[in-house]
């Protein structure tokens, strides 16, 4: 295991890109900063170096990494992760009324904030999921562009996690 986890510190760029870059939602951008950072005592350090990128970067690059989300439950392309993480919440098998009330919380939602509804769905039922758009829409814009970024790096952290696990690895 330890041989493994050496490993991952020593990728060529290209390598390192290719596991991590799909870690934020199409922004291989924040994993091609990081790139930089090296070395990392751990893959948690390299996440937090991630989330200080995004999170030192200017409104305009933030608002760009929140509409690279999909909404949730649509019919559109989206990542092989977000298609994963939608399918373990149920989103993929949506009743039609189901549907069309996810669609239209979607609507409303990104109407009034500009970007979609980012939710961590892994372990979320859709009940649970249209609750939290309940809950959120009609938040204070600065309030819900903060915890959209912070369900990205959730998001991000859940990817990065499950990868680990896959590899024997640890965050820490």
């Amino acid at each position: 295991m330890e041989h493994t986890q050496k490993s991952w510190q020593s990728w060529t760029k290209e390598e390192f890109l290719q596991q991590f870059g799909g870690l934020y939602e199409h922004s291989a951008w924040i994993t091609e900063q990081a790139w930089e950072h090296r070395p990392f005592n751990t893959l948690q350090d390299m996440l937090n170096t991630m989330k200080k990128i995004v999170s030192e970067s200017d409104t305009s690059t933030q608002l760009t990494l929140l509409r690279q989300h999909p909404d949730l439950g649509t019919k559109i392309e989206m990542s092989d992760h977000s298609q994963s993480e939608q399918a373990g919440a149920g989103l993929t098998g949506l009743s039609a009324e189901q549907y069309e009330q996810l669609a239209e919380r979607n609507r409303v939602y990104t109407e009034q904030y500009q970007f979609p509804f980012i939710l961590a769905v892994k372990g979320k039922t859709t009940d649970q999921i249209l609750e939290s758009m309940r809950d959120r829409t009609g938040k204070p814009a600065e309030e819900e562009f903060q915890t959209a970024l912070g369900q990205v790096h959730t998001i991000a952290g859940l990817r990065l996690q499950m990868w680990a696990e896959e590899q024997g690895l640890s965050l820490s």
